[in-house]
């Protein structure tokens, strides 16, 4: 895989300051320690991505984490349904209506491309939500991220939904973004008693152990297919904990790429969950 020269540079020297961190015994990326650190369910079995292109790039996300669930178990059915918005943030989302009746969810394509109607007591177990990229952490949005937590929370709970944040990554050029969306969704997720997905620090973590591995676009903040199909495994790692080292669903990567991402996830998954 051909990197920009640069941008590759870069990526060791960010690469030596955080494997010397981790030499040194210093913490992994995040000051602020979740507070809930199980899901509350063994076995999702269903889930709305609620964000933005994040999600969606290279087929969206939520297909390539059904795709390792199926490799998990060929008889498991995880239905997944993913609500996106270009550059959205929470408050674009009016989440109220993914939950009305007969309409998100209520219908899912199988291996044949066959229609099934869903006939389901709860429509979803899981709303996983990310806020837009930076807004977090920016200046005039992070408040309304607090806010939108809060409530978009509040509003899958009433539907007997568990609410999961999805922490995002740093831009390629802004390194210290990671610690700083980690302590963001950490600190939502502890004032709203929700469960996170550490997606940020497994690429922090990736780049650290792989720096020739791009996991972005050109335009340094969007996921490669490598980006999608890590914050994929680290999604599986979260809700099932298990680990992904194995699984066949590789999406097209050679043996050595794909164990690494696998591992990078799990390893991230264990470490953000430590009591």
């Amino acid at each position: 895989m051909k990197v920009d020269f640069q941008f590759s540079t870069f990526l060791r020297s960010i690469a030596c300051a955080i494997l010397l961190g981790l030499s040194l015994g210093a913490p992994l990326w995040a000051q602020i320690k979740p507070k809930v650190l199980e899901l509350g369910m063994d076995n999702p079995t269903s889930a709305i991505f609620i964000g933005n292109s994040f999600f969606y790039y290279n087929n969206s996300l939520h297909n390539h984490v059904g795709q390792l669930r199926r490799a998990a178990d060929s008889k498991d059915r995880f239905r997944s349904v993913s609500v996106t918005i270009s550059g959205s943030g929470f408050d674009w989302h009016d989440v109220d209506s993914y939950f009305r009746p007969n309409a998100v969810g209520a219908y899912s394509f199988d291996s044949r491309n066959d229609i099934i109607f869903n006939k389901v007591d709860r429509l979803f177990d899981v709303a996983i939500m990310m806020d837009c990229s930076q807004c977090p952490i920016h200046p005039q949005l992070k408040s309304v991220f607090h806010d939108y937590a809060k409530k978009n929370s509040d509003i899958v709970r009433k539907y007997g939904t568990r609410p999961v944040l999805f922490m995002s990554w740093a831009y390629s050029d802004v390194p210290e973004m990671t610690a700083q969306l980690a302590d963001a969704y950490t600190q939502a997720a502890n004032d709203n008693n929700a469960f996170v997905i550490p997606a940020g620090l497994a690429f922090a973590r990736s780049i650290a152990k792989r720096p020739d591995l791009n996991l972005y676009v050109p335009d340094k903040r969007h996921p490669s297919v490598a980006g999608t199909y890590l914050a994929a495994c680290t999604v599986y790692a979260s809700l099932f904990k298990k680990s992904p080292v194995g699984l066949s669903y590789t999406a097209g990567f050679d043996e050595a790429t794909a164990k690494h991402l696998q591992s990078t996830a799990w390893e991230t998954v264990q470490e953000y969950f430590k009591p």
